[in-house]
């Protein structure tokens, strides 16, 4: 039996009923596509959190207080604790060669009113060095100084949301104009310029304002939240960590590390932990995805064998004209693949297609690598050979008096 007449057989018999061939191919269509677009999904949304952590600055390693510890209560969350000051910024920036820039900042959240309209955001103070640290640059205006920092000016560097939200969307000739921060005046000096993001993640909702402002008028204390330093490189992020840690348990009179009032992260250490998250979400995505294909292949097998039932007396004539069982083995198994390569071809079309869907009109991040087709292509045959085997290895060992009896 040639290839050809092969093919042709097994198209035969694919178009011979449609309508069943169609509905057996819906059950991998289907699985194709789920798997396709969740994978996208997942794939998008990790791409998504990474690119929004690379934002926040290069080679960043951020040094943050312990946790508040009260005798006979339940610590508060990292963080809480009073534990770092300006003067260790100050030591670090001086001390450690590795910190290419240091910007202490202190984040408080504040109702802020303009011209009759108000909004609750993010209010950092920081010093001039952020805008290095953080990958902050202006739009419109100017960032503050180190001399607005040592002469408590009353200037602030507001977000373009910010901006959309005390003086319209779009607003111009913003700096200059005044804004007011727990009941005091601010100058507008500058508009930062679009990151993009959402919710409490947002980084354009913010207002920077000088950190001795922010100590004098806001915090009360001299008090930072949190130490943003710029490694000088990627490679010495480690060293840098290693130093800073050294320098503040030598500073706070620590001699236990594991008592440290302090904690240090960097900025890989942090987009290793999301990608992990992003990766068990992806996966638990497409794990579900998959119960439909191996529902789809139980599909194939159920047709195959319905298949091999419907033609037993031409499976017995085949055989008694000297066709061997191999190539009764063959055409029942191709065309098995066949159906599960077009639900694949199918599915990942419309995988694609719902990826693109949620992506610009449902706002969802999606990503279609070329891996996941491959998978899904992949898949898809496997599915055809294993599900394909038993049913074509029923057909090839029918004896041929017993199928040209068959009725």
């Amino acid at each position: 039996m040639t290839t050809n007449d092969l093919l042709h057989e097994t198209f035969s018999a694919v178009s011979s009923n449609k309508i069943r061939s169609g509905l057996t191919i819906l059950g991998i269509v289907i699985g194709i596509g789920s798997v396709i677009a969740l994978i996208a999904i997942g794939q998008g949304a990790q791409s998504t959190i990474q690119a929004s952590i690379q934002s926040i600055g290069s080679n960043l390693v951020l040094v943050m207080p312990g946790a508040q510890r009260v005798p006979g209560q339940i610590s508060s969350g990292r963080g809480s604790a009073e534990t770092l000051t300006q003067a260790d910024s100050d030591a670090i920036a001086s001390q450690i060669s590795l910190a290419k820039a240091v910007a202490p900042t202190i984040t408080s959240r504040e109702q802020v009113t303009a011209k009759g309209t108000n909004t609750n955001t993010s209010i950092i103070g920081t010093d001039a060095a952020y805008a290095e640290v953080r990958n902050e640059t202006v739009d419109e205006g100017a960032f503050i100084s180190d001399q607005q920092n040592t002469t408590l000016a009353k200037v602030a560097v507001i977000g373009p949301t910010t901006r959309d939200d005390l003086f319209g969307v779009g607003a111009t000739n913003v700096v200059g104009q005044t804004i007011r921060i727990n009941k005091i005046d601010f100058k507008v000096i500058g508009i930062l310029t679009s990151k993009g993001g959402s919710g409490f993640s947002n980084q354009d909702d913010q207002i920077i304002i000088p950190i001795s402002v922010s100590e004098h008028y806001l915090s009360g204390s001299d008090y930072v939240g949190t130490i943003n330093i710029e490694a000088v490189d990627q490679q010495s992020m480690t060293e840098l960590e290693a130093q800073v840690t050294n320098l503040l348990l030598e500073r706070h009179k620590i001699s236990d590390p594991t008592a440290a009032d302090f904690s240090v992260e960097n900025q890989s250490d942090i987009v290793a932990a999301a990608s992990s998250v992003t990766n068990t979400f992806t996966i638990l995505l497409g794990s579900v995805a998959g119960i439909s294909l191996l529902v789809g292949g139980i599909g194939i097998m159920n047709m195959m064998l319905t298949t091999v039932t419907e033609r037993t007396r031409e499976i017995g004539l085949r055989k008694a004209i000297g066709a061997k069982k191999k190539d009764i083995n063959l055409q029942f198994l191709i065309e098995a693949v066949i159906l599960t390569f077009l639900g694949g071809l199918i599915g990942v079309a419309i995988g694609y297609i719902i990826s693109f869907v949620a992506s610009v009109f449902l706002g969802i991040a999606s990503s279609v690598s070329i891996s996941s087709v491959l998978l899904a292509f992949g898949v898809s045959a496997a599915i055809g050979i294993v599900f394909g085997y038993y049913p074509a290895r029923r057909a090839s060992n029918l004896n041929p008096i017993e199928a040209l009896r068959y009725e």
